[in-house]
């Protein structure tokens, strides 16, 4: 992270310890988007992601003046985020909530991508292959290649050792590429099958 976004969040930091509204604006402005585009892709539901944005802020405001003058913002803001999904996942599970899934669209890949269909249809290949794989690698990878989290990151915000996130990161990569395989030697197959 570049030097002088440490030293404004850590001046919003200090800002949202004293509950001064201007800094939440700031956290707000600066992290809304982010954060909810990581909780649509987790959850894979835009409605369940917009609840689940609210209560990240609701928490974010109920306990900013808790933090730690050294609190890393951007992980701290991904872990209430990461805690609300968890919660939710949790209830869904219990029968409270109902989550089906549906499909999400992937975030619109801005203008260089835009210009190809072979490149939106990679992004939504990728989009697919993120909601296929299992939640905890799906989560990891969203924090280190969408995020751009470094391992430490990933591991405050997830809560487990250094060396597990970088072990999960790259099962996460390993279970994505296969998956991306599987689905190549379908259509290989298919095509093969056509030919015939």
């Amino acid at each position: 992270m570049r030097a002088d976004v440490v030293r404004a969040d850590a001046a919003l930091v200090a800002g949202l310890r004293r509950r001064d509204p201007r800094a939440f604006d700031e956290v707000y402005t600066r992290y809304q988007g982010r954060i909810w585009s990581f909780l649509v892709r987790l959850a894979g539901r835009r409605d369940v992601a917009e609840d689940l944005v609210q209560e990240t802020w609701m928490q974010v405001a109920r306990y900013a003046e808790r933090l730690d003058e050294n609190t890393d913002l951007r992980a701290w803001l991904f872990t209430v985020a990461r805690n609300r999904h968890r919660s939710h996942r949790r209830w869904a599970l219990l029968g409270w909530a109902r989550s089906e899934p549906m499909d999400v669209e992937p975030e619109d890949p801005g203008p260089d991508l835009e210009d190809t269909t072979a490149a939106r249809a990679e992004v939504a290949l990728v989009h697919e292959g993120l909601q296929a794989i299992g939640a905890a690698h799906r989560e990891v990878l969203l924090l280190s290649a969408v995020e751009g989290f470094d391992a430490p990151q990933v591991a405050a915000v997830i809560g487990i050792r250094e060396d597990a996130a970088r072990k999960r990161l790259s099962r996460a990569r390993a279970e994505l590429a296969a998956w991306l395989e599987t689905r190549e030697a379908g259509k290989r197959n298919e095509i093969q099958g056509v030919r015939r």
